[in-house]
């Protein structure tokens, strides 16, 4: 019987605001380039106050959610578990989530009293991404956010690696990952990032066990949380952990493992003007494809392919029509 859901995910709740600026910003305000960097609010709020930008993008954001808004613009069904408070960025994030198509557990909910999670994305010239996040409500999502009707209906769950920084966050990775166990129904995740996947190592192992179906990460990601010095190694490492796993590797497309050969995606040439939510993409992308009869191969070119648009604009999204079109140059 077909599962209501492609994909459930789970994750932070954040408001993404994106900002262009140059590296001496950074520089100048000591912010380390590349990375995601949990701060408080005081120090975000300096930061935006200091940029003093009028022409702010505000959407609907986390790594996850990303993902999620994906699969419904192409055509799925998807679910998202999260938290946010009961503000005027929690309103809007409860409308934007909603307008893309994605069912949440925020409907079904009371929202409390505190300060939504918020996302600066600052973009330099070379087109990466640098982020300083103020977690707010969604520090506090735990097992209460997970919705098992929800989890048991889908084909896949999908875990964001982020939750790890939390003990709460981990619980529910866990518990989500048991429930999906107990109705077969498949469980991915993603490395997230260099920093965590290195400095929340145990976390992943508490979370991944024995295994997991599916991992997303990027080549510095996979070397970092196996601890070996090549891709050749750190990709046979990987099998320890996960069945099947996607290494993302930027301009050089991207290595799948389907479980018993490897396969090699090319990327498409554009110009890169803006990476954030390439990833996002991508394994929203990949993971509707193996939801919607595509095979392993199949399902990277449509990443490839969508993530391509990404880096190529501004934003970590498509519009619905633009996503039926990469759909389209792939028939």
């Amino acid at each position: 019987m077909k599962k209501k859901y492609d994909v459930y995910g789970i994750g932070n709740a954040l408001v993404d605001l994106e900002f262009k600026i140059d590296e001496q910003f950074l520089t100048e305000h000591k912010v380390e380039k590349g990375l995601m960097t949990l701060v408080d609010e005081e120090t975000q709020f300096r930061l935006i106050n200091s940029m003093m930008q009028t022409d702010t993008v505000r959407k609907s954001g986390g790594s996850a959610a990303n993902s999620m808004i994906a699969i419904s613009q192409f055509g799925g069904k998807s679910f998202y578990s999260c938290k946010v408070a009961n503000d005027e960025f929690g309103d809007f994030y409860m409308k934007d989530m909603r307008e893309a198509g994605v069912d949440t557990n925020l409907d079904k909910q009371e929202r409390e009293d505190g300060v939504t999670g918020k996302c600066l994305v600052m973009i330099t010239p070379d087109a990466d991404r640098t982020m300083n996040t103020f977690l707010g409500a969604t520090s506090n999502f735990s097992v209460k956010e997970l919705d098992e009707n929800a989890i048991k209906d889908s084909q896949y769950i999908y875990l964001e690696g982020y939750l790890t920084t939390s003990p709460n966050g981990v619980e529910a990775m866990m518990k989500a990952k048991k429930i999906a166990e107990d109705y077969r129904v498949k469980t991915s995740i993603t490395l997230s990032d260099p920093s965590i996947a290195k400095f929340f190592k145990a976390q992943f192992t508490d979370v991944i066990g024995a295994s997991v179906d599916l991992i997303f990460c990027n080549e510095e990601e996979a070397k970092t949380y196996t601890g070996k010095d090549n891709l050749e190694e750190a990709r046979q490492a990987m099998k320890k952990d996960a069945r099947r796993f996607v290494i993302t590797q930027g301009k050089n497309g991207a290595m799948i493992f389907d479980g018993d050969t490897f396969i090699d995606i090319e990327a498409y040439d554009v110009k890169a003007i803006d990476t954030n939510g390439a990833g996002d993409m991508y394994a929203g992308a990949f993971l509707y494809g193996i939801t919607n009869g595509m095979s392993y191969a199949e399902a990277g070119k449509l990443a490839s392919l969508a993530s391509s648009r990404i880096v190529s604009q501004y934003g970590p999204r498509l519009k619905t029509p633009e996503a039926h079109e990469v759909l389209r140059r792939l028939k």
